[in-house]
């Protein structure tokens, strides 16, 4: 049976490196897969998922209003796909996870999303909180806060490299503007 696996972190873990080096492994098998990424997430140009440590492949970009079901049933009837590995699946809508969840009941295809788990503010992202509602597994991918302790939280940084508090959920961003955090150093930075 087909699942819908969820991989969560914090900002800088290795999300991309690991939903890159999973379809390398099936391609090497001789297996075709289908990769997503947020088509909101322009910083790299080209419908394509990169890591910082150099990785990348060409990507399909999702929108809000994109049916992925019948996208990847589609390519599936054209030639058979063996996994669907999804990108920045924080911006997925509740309709989106729940399509998903249809790739794997009904097209028997695994379905593997990697996305931040909450926002600057320690809010749930959407596509975030109906995967940890409706996955059939949710592994945390872990990275580490500037005092070496587990990072779970992301800090949006201002210009002068300060905490910024309120606005909008998504602001598109890398290294520059955010950094991951343990609940402490994030509570501290927070409060200032």
């Amino acid at each position: 049976m087909a699942k819908l696996y969820f991989y969560y972190s914090s900002m800088n873990a290795g999300k991309s490196t690991i939903l890159l080096q999973s379809s390398y492994n099936y391609q090497e098998m001789g297996m075709k897969t289908m990769l997503f990424t947020a088509a909101l997430d322009d910083r790299y140009g080209d419908p394509r998922i990169s890591s910082r440590i150099g990785l990348e492949a060409e990507a399909n970009l999702y929108g809000r209003d994109d049916d992925l079901f019948a996208q990847i049933r589609a390519q599936h009837e054209a030639e058979v796909i063996a996994c669907v590995l999804v990108d920045e699946a924080q911006f997925l809508t509740r309709a989106q996870v729940d399509q998903l969840t249809d790739v794997a009941d009904y097209l028997s295809i695994p379905v593997i999303a990697y996305g931040l788990r909450t926002d600057f503010q320690g809010e749930l992202f959407p596509g975030s909180e109906r995967l940890l509602a409706i996955a059939d597994e949710m592994r945390e991918v872990k990275t580490i806060c500037r005092c070496g302790k587990k990072a779970t939280m992301v800090l949006r940084l201002d210009e002068s490299g300060k905490a910024v508090r309120d606005g909008e959920q998504v602001v598109i961003g890398g290294n520059n503007r955010y950094v991951s955090a343990c609940r402490a150093h994030w509570k501290e930075q927070m409060a200032d």
